[in-house]
């Protein structure tokens, strides 16, 4: 569809001013009262609206351009609200898996960054789409997420994983990612035998997102 990352942002910027309620009306969809129930909802309006392909699999959002798209709630000072979410954890045979080759550093190769403008207080509808921007981890800012990631899977492959702590690492950390609290996988545990955890999934710092943000639009 994109022959380029380029020909991808000019897309976005076609979209940027709209609120979320006048998108959701072009293409026919509902806009939900709230986000509680689907969190991922602002994501898949902008996925549709621009014909992201990859749609469950484990893949960038337009694999033909190696372009990974992040929405990214921020107010209208440019401060981010929430952490971003990069990928679901592998917790088991990650000796298989090495920085170069694990999903993290293949979702954040290249990333289009959507602001989705608003307060915690603004209706879902009401939220303004910004302009997107292409980025790309310069080489200080791949190697702490290396260290993080590094940092990380290690105490999961020692069977530490129910020690690692949001405030674990600089830029990336590890949290719970599971549609209910009773959902379970499996891990190791301290001893080496296999556990029942919640599943985990990277997230980036709003601290790493918010520098970005400021970098790019001369905040």
């Amino acid at each position: 569809m994109y022959s380029s990352p380029e020909e991808l942002l000019v897309a976005t910027h076609r979209l940027a001013g709209l609120s979320l309620a006048e998108l959701a009306h072009q293409l026919n969809i509902a806009v939900p009262e709230n986000l509680r129930r689907e969190k991922g909802w602002i994501g898949q309006l902008l996925e549709l609206a621009l014909g992201a392909t990859a749609g469950s699999k484990p893949l960038q959002d337009f694999p033909e351009i190696g372009v990974e798209m992040k929405t990214l709630p921020i107010t209208s000072e440019g401060i981010p609200l929430e952490s971003t979410f990069v990928c679901t954890a592998p917790l088991l045979n990650q000796t298989s898996v090495n920085w170069h080759t694990c999903n993290v550093k293949n979702k954040l190769s290249l990333v289009l960054w959507i602001p989705i403008i608003g307060n915690r207080t603004t209706s879902v509808g009401d939220k303004i789409i910004g302009y997107g921007l292409l980025w790309q981890p310069s080489v200080q800012e791949e190697r702490i997420l290396q260290q993080d990631w590094e940092e990380i899977m290690e105490l999961i492959s020692l069977g530490k994983i129910e020690s690692i702590s949001a405030r674990t690492g600089e830029a990336l950390q590890l949290r719970p990612k599971a549609a209910s609290g009773s959902s379970l996988t499996t891990a190791i545990g301290q001893d080496g035998t296999l556990i029942s955890t919640r599943p985990r999934g990277f997230y980036l710092r709003t601290s790493f997102t918010a520098r970005l943000i400021q970098k790019h639009f001369h905040l």
